[in-house]
C-alpha cells in the first residue's frame, strides 16, 4: 500500500465512547500495537481520530506510533508484509466466523518449527486471557504441551487446571497428565487429573468408572471450567489420534466411511463439526462436545496446512471463539470456506457497475473435449487400454483395475499403485516392467475403491507378498488399508508406503503428514525396480521408503484448473498473484503471493528443497520438472535451465533428469520441482530398465 486509503470507514467507537467489540484490538503475535496502529492507518482507512477511539489512547500517541512504525521498519511505504497478512487473516477470521479473538502467526521464515511458534503465540495469548480463579480445561496434543511449556503466567489466584480427558497408553512427551502439568506449573495453578483411562474396554467399565466417587469429583470440576484449551487433530496417518492409542482395538475406517475429518478432545467430527458416531463414544472417559460448546472460552490452537479440514469442522461446529493458528492455515481455512477475496482490499475494490456490458470475449465456462461430462473417466479409461493394450490390460473386465502384461511372475514381489484420476500420465502411466505390476484407479481427484484395489493385489501377487505404494491421503489410506486386510485374508503379504514428498503441506516436524504428488515417480520408478530385480518383501519396503524420505517436491500454480462437470475454474487466482505449495487435487496453495520471474521462482521452491535436503558438494540428484497439465515445454525447460545452476553452483550433479507431464492436475497452469538425493542404491535402482507407455529406461 502505497499510501493513506482513500475512503474512510466510520469510527469503531460507540456512542457511548466505548469501542465496538469487534473493533477492540485482537491478539497480536509479538503484542505490537504499532503493527495495529499502522493497519488501522494504513489498510482499513482510519483516522488517526478513528484510532485513538479504538485502541483507547491518544491523538498524540497515535501519531506517535506512526511516526516511530517507520523508523522502526514496520512502514517503509507499505507495510511489512508477513505482518500485515498475518493481522488481515486474523480479522477476517474473526469477523468470517464470529470468533471472540484470533491470533495468527505470520509466514514461516524457517528459522523455527510451527510447532514452536504456535507454542510461542498460545503462550502470549493464555498470558492474556487467564485470570484468577478460572478453572482451565487442558486437552492434550504436541502443540498443546508447547504452549504449557512456553507459557509463564505469574501473580493468578485460585487458579485451578483441569485434564480435559483421561490418560492414553501411549508413550509420548504430550500426554494428557503432562499437558495439564505444564499449564499447572506455568500458572501457579492447582492441578485436577482425571484418574482414569481415555479409552477404556467396554460401556460397561466406562459406566463404572464413572460412578466412582474420585473420578465423579474430577468430572465436578471438569465441568465447572470456563476456560478451554485444545489442539484439532487431523487424520493423517501420523496424527496425534493415531500414535495416542486409540486406535489399538478400533479401525479408523469406521469414522472415515462417515466422513468424519478431524478429532476435537478425542471427539471425531465431520465437516459441518456434527459429532461422528462410532465404537469409541460410550468407552470414552473424558469431556464430551457438549460439555466444550459450554465452556465461555475456548481456544483451540493448531496449524499446518494438512489440518484445515479439521479445523473449519470445528469452528463451522462452534467449537472454537479463540483461534490460534498460523498464516498458512488461516489463509486456507478462509479460501474453504468461501472467501476468496483477501489479498484484495475492500477500499480498493472497483464497485461493480451492471450497467456496463462484458466484453464480447468474455467467457464464464472452460472448453473441453468431452461427451458426456459425468462418463468423462471411463471414456478416458477405454481410450487407454485401447491406445495402449502392448503394455496394459484390464483386470476381469473391468478398466478401474489395470494390470501390466509383462510384469508379474511368480517369485517376485508384486508392486501395486494407485489413486485418483486427471493426473495421467500419472498412476496408470507406470505400470508395465521393470515398475509397477498393476494399477487400481478412482474417479477424478478421488481413491479407488476397496474392490478394485483387491484384484490388483491378487494379480500382482506372485507369492513373495505385494507392495502398496501411493499418495498419504485419508480417502486413499482407508480404501487401501481395507483392501489390505482383504488381502492378508487371502494369504497374501502386503505392505504399504505412503508417499509424503510434498515439503508443503506440513512443516517438516510433522513430515509424515505430508501429500504424495509428482515425487511418486521417483518413488514409483524405484519400488518398482527393487521388486523387479527379486529382493525380498522387507528390502522392497526398505528402499521404497529411503526413496520416499530423500524425495522432496514443491509446486506452483499460476492458474486453477477446471473440473469437466463444471468446466469452470476451482477457485480464482488473480491477474497478478500465483501460489506456493500446490497439492494435485484441484485444492489451493499454501501461500499466495505476486507474479514474480521464473528464476525468482525456481530460486524460492529450491531454497526450501535445499533448506531440508542439506545436500553438499560432490553430491547426486535426480531432477523432474513436473508439468501440472497446461504449462508448455518451453516454460518447463526454462524452470529446468535455472534448477540446473543452482545444483551447478553447489557442486551438484545431475544424474538423470525428466521434464514433461508425468503427475497432472487436469488443465491447471503451473509446475512443480522434484529432487531426489541420491545414494549408491538409489542410482543403480533408478537406472534399472523399465518399460511402461508413459516411462522406459534402458
Amino acid at each position: 500500500m502505497t499510501g493513506k486509503a482513500s475512503s474512510v470507514s466510520k469510527t469503531g467507537a460507540s456512542k457511548t465512547g466505548v469501542p465496538d467489540a469487534t473493533d477492540s484490538m485482537p491478539l497480536r503475535y509479538g503484542d505490537d500495537p504499532y503493527v495495529w496502529a499502522c493497519w488501522l492507518y494504513y489498510e482499513d482507512g482510519r483516522t488517526q481520530g478513528d484510532i485513538a477511539d479504538i485502541m483507547g489512547i491518544s491523538r498524540a500517541t497515535v501519531n506517535s506510533y506512526l511516526a516511530d512504525a517507520r523508523s522502526r521498519g514496520i512502514v517503509n511505504i507499505s507495510l511489512e508484509p508477513s505482518r500485515l497478512s498475518s493481522l488481515s487473516i486474523a480479522l477476517e477470521l474473526k469477523r468470517h466466523f464470529g470468533l471472540h479473538d484470533c491470533l495468527v502467526v505470520p509466514s514461516d521464515d524457517g528459522a523455527r518449527p510451527l510447532i514452536d511458534r504456535l507454542g510461542t503465540a498460545g503462550a502470549q495469548a493464555i498470558a492474556k486471557l487467564l485470570k484468577s480463579g478460572d478453572t482451565l480445561a487442558v486437552a492434550w496434543g504436541r502443540t498443546v504441551l508447547a504452549i504449557g511449556e512456553q507459557a509463564n503466567v505469574p501473580n493468578l489466584q485460585d487458579v485451578t487446571v483441569v485434564q480435559a480427558t483421561g490418560g492414553t497408553r501411549a508413550r509420548f512427551a504430550y500426554t494428557p497428565e503432562l499437558c495439564a502439568a505444564a499449564f499447572a506449573n506455568a500458572t501457579g495453578g492447582k492441578l485436577v487429573n482425571i484418574t482414569a483411562p481415555a479409552i477404556v474396554s467396554t460401556t460397561e467399565v466406562r459406566d463404572i468408572l464413572l460412578q466412582e466417587p474420585l473420578i465423579e469429583d474430577e468430572f465436578a470440576v471438569l465441568s465447572k471450567a470456563n476456560k478451554a484449551v485444545f489442539g484439532v487433530s487431523s487424520l493423517r496417518p501420523n496424527s496425534t489420534i493415531h500414535s495416542s492409542g486409540f486406535f489399538e482395538s478400533v479401525s479408523l475406517q469406521d469414522y472415515l466411511v462417515k466422513n468424519a475429518v478431524g478429532v476435537v478432545a478425542g471427539r471425531f467430527i465431520d465437516t459441518k463439526g456434527q459429532p461422528v458416531a462410532g465404537p469409541l463414544d460410550e468407552r470414552t472417559i473424558g469431556i464430551s462436545l457438549d460439555m466444550l460448546k459450554s465452556i465461555g472460552l475456548r481456544i483451540a490452537v493448531a496449524g499446518g496446512f494438512d489440518k484445515v479440514p479439521a479445523i473449519l469442522a470445528a469452528l463451522r461446529g462452534g467449537y472454537i471463539n479463540v483461534l490460534i493458528t498460523d498464516a498458512a492455515t488461516g489463509r486456507g481455512i478462509l479460501n474453504a470456506d468461501g472467501v476468496t477475496a483477501l489479498d484484495q482490499k475492500a477500499t480498493q475494490r472497483p464497485r461493480a457497475d451492471n450497467s456496463v456490458a462484458l466484453p464480447s470475449n468474455y467467457r464464464t465456462h472452460i472448453k473441453k473435449f468431452l461427451n458426456n461430462p459425468d462418463d468423462v473417466v471411463d471414456e478416458m479409461l477405454d481410450g487407454v487400454v485401447k491406445a495402449h493394450a502392448s503394455h496394459i490390460a484390464p483386470i476381469k473386465g473391468s478398466n478401474r483395475a489395470l494390470v501390466a502384461r509383462n510384469g508379474p511372475r511368480p517369485g517376485k514381489v508384486g508392486l501395486v499403485i494407485g489413486g485418483g484420476t486427471g493426473h495421467e500420465p500419472g498412476f496408470l502411466g507406470y505400470v508395465g516392467k521393470g515398475l509397477a505390476d498393476a494399477v487400481a484407479i478412482g474417479n477424478i481427484f478421488s481413491s479407488p475403491p476397496p474392490t478394485p484395489i483387491l484384484e490388483c493385489a491378487k494379480a500382482a501377487s506372485g507369492g513373495q507378498g505385494v507392495l502398496f505404494v501411493y499418495g498419504n491421503y485419508a480417502g486413499d489410506v482407508m480404501n487401501f488399508e481395507m483392501a489390505a486386510e482383504m488381502a492378508q485374508e487371502q494369504q497374501i503379504d502386503v505392505r504399504t508406503v505412503l508417499t509424503t514428498d510434498d515439503i508443503a503441506s506440513s512443516p517438516i516436524e510433522d513430515k509424515e503428514g505430508r501429500r504424495g504428488v509428482a515425487g511418486n515417480f521417483f518413488i514409483f520408478k524405484i519400488a518398482g525396480a527393487a521388486c523387479d530385480k527379486g529382493l525380498s518383501l522387507d528390502a522392497c519396503e526398505t528402499a521404497t521408503r529411503k526413496a520416499n524420505d530423500r524425495t522432496f517436491t514443491m509446486g506452483v500454480a499460476l492458474e486453477p484448473c477446471s473440473m469437466p462437470q463444471t468446466r469452470r475454474h476451482n477457485f480464482e487466482i488473480g491477474p497478478d498473484d500465483i501460489e506456493f505449495g500446490m497439492g494435485i487435487h484441484g485444492e489451493r496453495g499454501v501461500t499466495r503471493e505476486k507474479m514474480m520471474s521464473a528464476d525468482e521462482i525456481t530460486d524460492r521452491v529450491l531454497d526450501r528443497i535445499f533448506a531440508e535436503m542439506k545436500p553438499a558438494a560432490g553430491d547426486r540428484v535426480a531432477v523432474l520438472i513436473n508439468s501440472f497439465g497446461a504449462t508448455p515445454m518451453m516454460e518447463l525447460y526454462i524452470l529446468f535451465r535455472r534448477v540446473e545452476q543452482r545444483l551447478s553452483a553447489k557442486d551438484i550433479k545431475i544424474d538423470a533428469n525428466w521434464v514433461g507431464h508425468y503427475c497432472t492436475s487436469l488443465d491447471m497452469v503451473g509446475a512443480s520441482i522434484s529432487i531426489l538425493h541420491l545414494d549408491q542404491e538409489l542410482t543403480e535402482l533408478l537406472h534399472h530398465p523399465c518399460d511402461t507407455f508413459a516411462l522406459r529406461v534402458g
